[in-house]
C-alpha cells in the first residue's frame, strides 16, 4: 500500500510538472491584455506608479529632476523615459537606479509609444 501511494505521489508530480511546460515563448510573455491596446491607464500607469513614482512622485525625491504623476507628464516625456529606462543597470542616467525594468516592461512602453501614447 505505502508503495501504491509512493508512486501514485510521483506519477501526479511528473503530471503537474509536464503540464507546466510551453511550447512558445508567447505563453510566457504576453503583454496584450486581449484586446490589443495598450493606453496609459490599462499599462503604462501601472508600471510608472510600481517602478518611477519613489522619485518621481509629487513631489519629487532623492534628487528627481520632474514629476511622472500625470499622462500629460509621462506621454511628454515618453522618448527621454525609453530611453533611460533601456541603458543596462549602472549606465550613466539608467532608470530606476535600483535596477533594470525586465525586457518585455521595456517592450510594452515602446509598444504604447509607438502607438502614439494613447491615454485611454
Amino acid at each position: 500500500m505505502k508503495k501504491s501511494l509512493m508512486l501514485f505521489s510521483a506519477v501526479m508530480a511528473m503530471a503537474m510538472i509536464a503540464s507546466c511546460s510551453s511550447e512558445s515563448e508567447d505563453d510566457l510573455t504576453d503583454d496584450d491584455p486581449g484586446n490589443g491596446a495598450i493606453t496609459y491607464e490599462s499599462r503604462i500607469r501601472g508600471v510608472i506608479s510600481s517602478n518611477c513614482l519613489g522619485c518621481h512622485g509629487s513631489p519629487t525625491a532623492n534628487g528627481a529632476p520632474f514629476s511622472l504623476t500625470t499622462f500629460s507628464d509621462v506621454s511628454s516625456r515618453a522618448s527621454s523615459i525609453l530611453t533611460a529606462i533601456s541603458r543596462q543597470t549602472g549606465e550613466t542616467r539608467a532608470m530606476p537606479p535600483a535596477g533594470r525594468l525586465s525586457q518585455s516592461t521595456i517592450d510594452l512602453f515602446e509598444q504604447w509609444i509607438d502607438a502614439g501614447t494613447p491615454e485611454n
